[in-house]
C-alpha cells in the first residue's frame, strides 16, 4: 500500500524557514521522480519543485526560486524541501507525490507564514 506522509509545516513568521518531509512508503522510491506541490483553497494544486530519481537534477518554480530547495535520501525513503526567506504568499497546504503514475494524495501538510 502506497504513502506519503508529509509533515513539517506550520506557523512561521515573514522571512522565516521551515523544512518539509514527506516519508514514501508502497513502492521503490529511489526509481521515481517526484514533487512537491502547493494548494491554496479555490486554486489548482501548482508544482514547486521537483527532483530525478537519483537526486542529481531539480526544478524550482520560479515562484519560489532561490528561496526553497528540494533534496532527497534515498535510503531512508524521504523527500525533503526546505522553505527559506517564507512569504505570506508560499501559505498552502504542501503536497508530495510521484512524478510518473502518480499516486492518491496524502493530507498534506499545513504552511502558515503570517506575522
Amino acid at each position: 500500500q502506497v504513502q506519503l506522509v508529509e509533515s513539517g509545516g506550520g506557523l512561521v513568521q515573514p522571512g522565516g524557514s521551515l523544512r518539509l518531509s514527506c516519508a514514501v512508503s508502497g513502492f521503490t522510491f529511489s526509481k521515481f521522480g517526484m514533487r512537491w506541490y502547493r494548494q491554496t483553497p479555490g486554486k489548482e494544486r501548482e508544482v514547486v519543485a521537483a527532483i530525478t530519481s537519483s537526486g542529481s537534477t531539480t526544478h524550482i518554480a520560479d515562484s519560489v526560486k532561490g528561496r526553497f530547495t528540494i533534496s532527497r535520501d534515498n535510503v531512508n525513503n524521504t523527500l525533503y524541501l526546505q522553505m527559506n526567506r517564507l512569504k505570506p504568499e508560499d501559505t498552502a497546504v504542501y503536497y508530495c507525490n510521484r512524478i510518473l503514475n502518480p499516486k492518491p494524495w496524502g493530507q498534506g501538510t499545513q504552511v502558515t507564514v503570517s506575522s
